[in-house]
């Protein structure tokens, strides 16, 4: 049987878990919705001894990534997966970016240090552009008056829908190791998936708000500018995005999301960070 060690059981990740789960792997975890505690050493090296394979959806610190802190030296010989972010690209000017490209201009080195050393490790990583699927995405936040548009037309980035993620994460974890981009084929200004959202609930596109009004660490998220190629996953994997674009995507959750009540709360400036 084929057992799976994850650290940090939250949004992607489980449903990464619930579908293997489901196709007879056994599945341990540490995170809120585990039964491992990080901090429980002797667990998880036990833990770590029974896996076959093992994925890290934990971000980094500054002080560097915890998981490979605590456990780096255990890990060997496990086939190894890691969730990392296409902000390691940094900025790019709208330009198209795959996994030739420099990784290591990101706004967090964080990120772009612990992305080089699960590479190091011959991890299968996992670079992801926003995440959204079932109570996370543009939909919930115009339903809660949390969208906003920022009248930026020329800034574009990607998006993935949690259940493509999963499938291209499994699809990858006895693949050849190295950098994978699980993203759809259709990056695009937030904006205009934000007025597409509010369209589906039968609202009025949220207002626009000023860069200035933003938090700093919003500002910078719209401060970098990228469309991410996923050809290597489509190619390699044999994966593709059920969910396209972002329409796509939007038009299922809407089918199983009930009608926005009349009295919705105008936008506010709250962003979530890619």
């Amino acid at each position: 049987m084929s057992r799976l060690l994850v650290f940090g059981l939250g949004y992607a990740a489980g449903v990464i878990a619930h579908r293997l789960r489901a196709r007879g792997w056994a599945v341990a975890a540490t995170g809120r919705n585990g039964t491992l505690r990080f901090d429980d050493s002797e667990a998880v090296r036990g833990a770590l001894a029974a896996s076959t394979h093992v994925l890290s959806s934990v971000p980094p610190s500054e002080e560097g990534d915890p998981v490979l802190a605590a456990y780096g030296s255990l890990i060997g010989g496990k086939c190894l997966s890691y969730l990392s972010s296409t902000g390691v690209y940094g900025d790019t000017g709208g330009a198209w970016v795959d996994e030739t490209a420099p990784a290591d201009r990101g706004r967090r080195r964080a990120r772009n240090a612990a992305d080089a050393d699960w590479l190091a490790l011959g991890a299968r990583v996992f670079r992801l552009p926003g995440i959204y699927g079932p109570g996370r995405s543009p939909l919930d936040r115009v339903r809660e008056g949390k969208a906003h548009r920022v009248g930026l037309a020329d800034q574009v980035f990607g998006r993935v829908h949690v259940d493509d993620l999963a499938e291209g994460v499994i699809a990858g974890l006895d693949a050849p190791s190295g950098a994978y981009n699980l993203a759809d084929d259709w990056p695009c200004p937030q904006d205009e998936v934000v007025a597409y959202a509010a369209a589906l609930l039968g609202l009025s596109p949220p207002p626009i708000v000023s860069l200035a009004d933003l938090s700093p660490m919003a500002r910078g998220f719209y401060a970098e500018n990228r469309r991410v190629a996923n050809g290597k996953a489509k190619r390699v994997l044999g994966w593709g995005p059920r969910y396209a674009d972002y329409r796509l995507g939007l038009r299922a959750l809407s089918a199983t999301t009930s009608p926005a009540p009349a009295s919705s709360a105008p936008a506010t400036d709250r962003v979530d960070q890619r």
